[in-house]
């Protein structure tokens, strides 16, 4: 029997399936069965009772599947002490990052990463919607806005405001709105979360607060395809600067209104648990701080964005 095995034994016990579990460790489902039978034949019982219908945990599993849990728990906080010690940038960064921001942004500084550190390697899960963290088999996630959770632990990377963006050539076409009552007759771009979609936009002008609902042909779950239509010139969005860092500094599109700042927001990496924060996990941590950073300095520079930023 190997620990292994007691691995593949919990993941069976948590999807009451051989096959889900064997897909969620990235194994074929003839090695998990091989590892249950394994561990069933080193103890001398059945931890779980089969049908042809389904998998349920026998009362002996129910007894030995949770202080298994503790022991392979206790095991990897002392394998994590001991690579802490030696400060030991390695293995294998499991991160969820959001569409826009995870494909056009950070995928390229995690290349980076990934050349200055050959001995790690990266499993990107890249989607705007909800991610567990152990339903999706990810370590930590870097997202918009600080963690709601708070059995999480998380590092905040930097500010993040939000700016209100159209291209130029959506701007030639249709022209600049000066007011809000000239915003409204104009074509709102919309993020969807989850099945609400933001077509009431907040902004915060001078100690007022303005709410507006705008009117718009086109919305999406997808945070990279609402900043693709806005490049295009099919619309204004309300678009992290972020995101839209690259179009901004190469003149592709513009800060509309930049008087009115919708709300802003903050990046952050988010991880389970204290116990998984790992040597790797600061160190990327420092690196997106220095990356993010460098592009909030340039959008300064160029008077995007004020110094009030780094604050």
């Amino acid at each position: 029997m190997l620990i292994q095995d007691l691995e593949v034994v919990l993941k069976v016990a948590e999807f009451r399936s051989i096959t889900a579990a064997a897909t969620s460790l990235d194994m074929r489902v003839a090695t998990a069965s091989a590892a249950v039978k394994r561990v069933e034949a080193s103890l001398g019982v059945e931890l779980f009772v089969r049908t042809t219908r389904q998998l349920r945990v026998s009362p002996a599993g129910e007894r030995y599947l949770p202080q298994c849990e503790q022991a392979l728990q206790m095991l990897d906080s002392a394998k994590q002490n001991v690579r802490d010690d030696l400060d030991v940038i390695d293995g294998e960064i499991r991160i969820a990052l959001s569409s826009d921001l995870g494909r056009n942004v950070v995928t390229p500084w995690l290349d980076e990463f990934l050349a200055n550190y050959p001995n790690v390697a990266l499993r990107s899960n890249i989607s705007d919607s909800n991610i567990d963290f152990y339903r999706d088999s990810v370590d930590m996630a870097l997202r918009y806005g600080s963690p709601t959770d708070a059995s999480m632990y998380g590092f905040k990377i930097c500010n993040i405001p939000r700016l209100m963006c159209a291209s130029t050539i959506y701007l030639e076409a249709h022209g600049a709105p000066n007011t809000l009552d000239e915003l409204k007759t104009h074509n709102g771009l919309f993020y969807q979360l989850r099945d609400i979609v933001q077509d009431e936009w907040r902004f915060n002008h001078g100690d007022e607060i303005h709410k507006l609902r705008l009117k718009g042909n086109r919305s999406s779950n997808d945070g990279d395809l609402v900043r693709r239509w806005c490049v295009s010139g099919k619309g204004i969005a309300i678009k992290s600067c972020l995101d839209m860092a690259d179009d901004l500094l190469n003149g592709r599109v513009v800060n509309v209104m930049p008087e009115y700042r919708p709300t802003p927001t903050e990046l952050w990496l988010v991880c389970p648990s204290r116990q998984s924060i790992t040597p790797t996990v600061r160190l990327l941590r420092d690196f997106l701080r220095e990356q993010t950073h460098n592009v909030l300095s340039q959008l300064v520079d160029t008077k995007v964005l004020d110094k009030s930023v780094f604050k």
